[in-house]
Order: C-alpha cells, then structure tokens, then sequence
C-alpha cells in the first residue's frame, strides 16, 4: 500500500509565512542537539545544518565555535537566513542544496537534520543516505530529527521507529542512540519525535 504525504511548496511556505510563525521554528539550538553535542564533547569543527529554514540552528552552531553551512531545498528560506545572518555579524554560510541531488563538497564534522529526511518520499531514503555517506567526515557525527511512530497526528512527516532507523541507516552508520523527544516548536502540543546519534561505519 503506498502512502503518499502531501507537503507545502516549500518555496511558497518561506516566501509567505514569517518564519516565528512556523511550527519548527526554534529560536535557540535544540535542547536535544545540545546535550548530545556535550555528551559527545563535540566542539567545534565544520557543521552542516541540513534543511536549515529559518537558519537559527545554524547560528547558534555558530555561537559555539563551529564553521557552519546551512542548506535548504527553498531559495526563499536561504536568503532569509543569510539576510538574518548578515544583519547580526553571523558568518554562517548558506546555500540552496537539494540532499537528494548535492552539489555539496567536501566533508563534516557534524551534520544536523531538524525535519529534512522525514519529509522525504520512501523509495528516496537510499539517496540520501548515499549523500550522506560522503558528506560527514570519518569519525564525525550525524544528528537525525525526524517523527516518531508515537506521535498521533496523522497529518505531516513520516514517523519513525528506531528500529527502522537501524534498518535504513545501518549499514553505513552506526546508530549510537535514538530517544523518544519532542519537537520544539510554536505548536501548542509539541510533536513526538526521535533524536538519534550516528556515526559512519
């Protein structure tokens, strides 16, 4: 049976909706990409944030000492982000990227995904994986965001379980953790979500 997910025009979305008034919109780094980033003693380096929308990720990779770029599929979401960057002395890169056909060089240190993979079409999972594959740098981190198979909400991204994170990221990285959270965000009920912690193989 398939199921196909409808999602906004992206381009549309950022041109249209400011970006305080998204459901992901986040105004500091992830609580959950926090403590794993102190867990780890992750401190600097080069840091990708994937699908970065509104980019407040990005800065605030940034305030703790990494060289950041951030990327989205929306053009509009891009120049948004470097607009903000700009204006508060941010040195934060940002480039339209699509995951699923990178012009992307180069490796990382740190790579973090805050609603990109969750949205993507099922037979796509491989792609990104490859890309992601070449993208973070031997002995460096993936951060993974995405919908857990708790959340209720039928509506939105797919959901996941940690074991079919394992199944589809596990044979080119190691899933070191993956904990049931939520998405923080300007929804009332905040979704339920996974964070998981991989590193290549």
């Amino acid at each position: 049976m398939s199921d196909e997910r409808n999602f906004p025009d992206w381009q549309e979305l950022y041109r249209s909706t400011p970006a305080e008034r998204l459901p992901w919109y986040h105004a500091t780094l992830d609580p959950d990409l926090e403590q794993a980033l102190d867990r780890w003693q992750v401190g600097g380096g080069r840091a990708l944030d994937l699908g970065t929308g509104p980019g407040t990720q990005a800065f605030a990779l940034e305030a703790r000492g990494f060289d950041v770029t951030g990327t989205d599929l929306s053009q509009a979401a891009v120049e948004q982000a470097a607009a903000q960057a700009a204006q508060r002395g941010i040195a934060a890169r940002f480039l339209q990227d699509d995951v699923l056909d990178s012009r992307l060089d180069g490796r990382f240190d740190v790579v973090f995904d805050r609603g990109c993979f969750h949205c993507l079409p099922p037979e796509r999972r491989g792609d990104y994986v490859s890309t992601l594959k070449r993208l973070v740098a031997p002995g460096g981190f993936f951060f993974l965001k995405c919908f857990s198979a708790l959340e209720p909400f039928d509506q939105g991204p797919y959901r996941f379980t940690p074991e079919a994170l394992r199944e589809i990221f596990g044979a080119d990285f190691e899933v070191l953790s993956s904990v049931e959270t939520v998405y923080q965000g300007t929804l009332e009920q905040p979704p339920r979500a996974l964070f998981s912690v991989l590193r290549p193989r």
